[in-house]
């Protein structure tokens, strides 16, 4: 990843569990997948905080949905 690149990370919201993708803001990058966490606060903060020590200088952009499972994570993710 190139400096000041962005990062797409996708978050489809469950109940009792969160599906994360990311991709890389780049021509010909590929979608990963990264794997099911758990959807507690605790699982969200530090999954984000693994995304900012792996890539320290990109812009983070965290897409979510915006229903009833969704909207509590605006609120732990870190600013």
């Amino acid at each position: 990843m190139n400096k000041h690149n962005i990062l797409f990370i996708g978050l489809d919201t469950h109940k009792e569990f969160v599906e994360i993708a990311y991709i890389e803001d780049q021509r010909g990058a590929q979608a990963v997948h990264f794997g099911r966490v758990s959807s507690a606060k605790a699982s969200i903060t530090k999954l984000a905080r693994q995304f900012q020590s792996k890539y320290p200088e990109a812009t983070l952009h965290f897409v979510y949905e915006a229903g009833p499972c969704g909207y509590w994570i605006y609120d732990c993710l870190p600013a």
